[in-house]
């Protein structure tokens, strides 16, 4: 079997290695447009920070490490476009500006996605800068020693973690999103109030529904303006999302969302025999409802290649499903979700309940005591767990892969508010937050 991998990361390498695992005759090429694989872009924010000073920290399995597995990978490679009735990928070699055509038998396309570059006037002067591959973070890192004013456009996950890895090197750090609320799109209006306020505490200067116009030449430097006003920035970091790199194949007749994400079912086929695909550049099924959803997470990608990988092979296997579960550490502060957000369950017409309440992560004598914040959403009439948030300065992630569990399982509330935690002082209360989030629940 020759099987034919477009792109070298979470999930085409996942597919890869389990496929060599289960075929050890395959032929396996792998291409990947960049010169690295394997790579986990999400400790970028992190090396910037200077929470570790070697950028190779962030690959996962060198390159040598497939070679020796006999897995054929073409780096600096691009795929141009799909013949699926020959089975054949064009390739671009980018070093030689060359193309190949490469056949396959069957072929994952695990492109990933590309940050979005909003066509703002100004947008390609020198200054300005996006965070996604490793040479960005190595090149950013380096400009920071000598930048003092950031803007960052773009108040998601990325920005606020580049925001806080700015305050990490002493910088002033200013964001703007054009949206009411920073994080909007992920958390309720109860977690981010609390998120915004700890942003703003480290004299992070947040602005809100601003949108970005144009961008200018001033001095060594740059100028922002918006609708509102214009800043000086000595450098300028984009994070206003990610398209799905599919651009390529778009005309290949495979089935795909509004945003270009490959539709796949469980077991990552698509609509054209013998194509599949996975990660960022794909849908996923929701665990919650059933539906596909774009969610680009690592944990999707490693877990839908792994699945892949068995599938290639011809094993059975499938994916059960996500649950959106993400987190956002700010300084001392931290926030988390899994499920369905408010948002979410009103724009399926779910009939839901929410319990929002404010507790301690531990025992008064013991000293770090600090405030949680739970909000849980279920099931008006069953009761069923359909989502839930927390969000305080210390141990409020870590609870949410606890109810990341109930919503997979459809624990009900009233389960939740009697479930055996532990309980010690340094840890948690006789009644964990999470039980009083649950035996609350009207």
């Amino acid at each position: 079997m020759n099987c034919l991998i477009i792109g070298g990361n979470a999930t085409g390498m996942s597919a890869a290695a389990k496929l060599r695992r289960n075929m050890p005759d395959a032929i396996i090429t792998v291409i990947e447009e960049g010169d690295i694989v394997s790579f986990g872009a999400c400790g970028l924010p992190y090396y910037l920070g200077g929470e570790f000073d070697d950028a190779n920290e962030m690959i996962a399995r060198p390159l040598e490490d497939f070679k020796k597995n006999n897995i054929d990978i073409l780096s600096c490679h691009q795929a141009v476009s799909l013949d699926h009735e020959n089975k054949k990928v064009s390739v671009l070699n980018k070093k030689t500006n060359t193309t190949l055509e490469l056949p396959y038998d069957k072929l994952l396309i695990s492109t990933g996605a590309f940050p979005f570059v909003p066509p703002i006037e100004g947008i390609k002067l020198n200054g300005i800068h996006t965070l996604t591959k490793m040479h960005d973070g190595i090149a950013l890192k380096e400009l920071l020693k000598s930048a003092k004013k950031i803007v960052i456009v773009g108040g998601g996950f990325i920005g606020i973690e580049t925001a806080e890895a700015c305050l990490h090197q002493g910088k002033e750090v200013r964001i703007i999103e054009r949206m009411p609320r920073l994080a909007g799109l992920v958390f309720d209006t109860e977690m981010t109030e609390h998120l915004e306020t700890a942003i703003k505490k480290h004299k992070v200067d947040v602005h809100l529904e601003e949108t970005v116009t144009s961008f200018k030449e001033k001095g060594n430097g740059l100028e922002v303006l918006t609708d509102k006003g214009s800043y000086d920035a000595d450098l300028v970091i984009i994070s206003v999302g990610f398209s799905p790199a599919t651009s390529w194949c778009s005309k290949s007749g495979l089935e795909v969302l509004p945003n270009g994400a490959i539709i796949i079912d469980e077991k990552g086929k698509t609509n054209i025999v013998d194509i599949y695909a996975g990660g960022d550049c794909a849908t996923i099924k929701h665990a919650t409802f059933g539906q596909n959803s774009y969610i680009p997470l690592a944990t999707n990608a490693n877990k839908i290649g792994r699945v892949l990988g068995d599938v290639l092979a011809g094993k059975e296997n499938h994916f059960a499903g996500a649950l959106g579960s993400a987190a956002i550490r700010f300084m001392d502060f931290e926030v988390g979700r899994t499920g369905l957000s408010e948002h979410e369950a009103q724009k399926l017409n779910i009939e839901y309940s929410i319990n929002t309440i404010k507790d301690f992560n531990y025992t008064s004598y013991v000293k770090g005591r600090s405030e949680l914040f739970v909000k849980l959403i279920y099931d008006k009439k069953s009761r069923v767990l359909l989502g839930g948030q927390i969000c305080g300065a210390k141990d409020a992630v870590l609870r949410v892969d606890v109810l990341a569990l109930g919503v997979f399982k459809k624990m009900t509330v009233d389960e939740l508010g009697m479930m055996d935690f532990i309980y010690s002082p340094p840890f948690a209360r006789t009644w964990d937050i999470l039980n009083v989030a649950g035996n609350t629940s009207k």
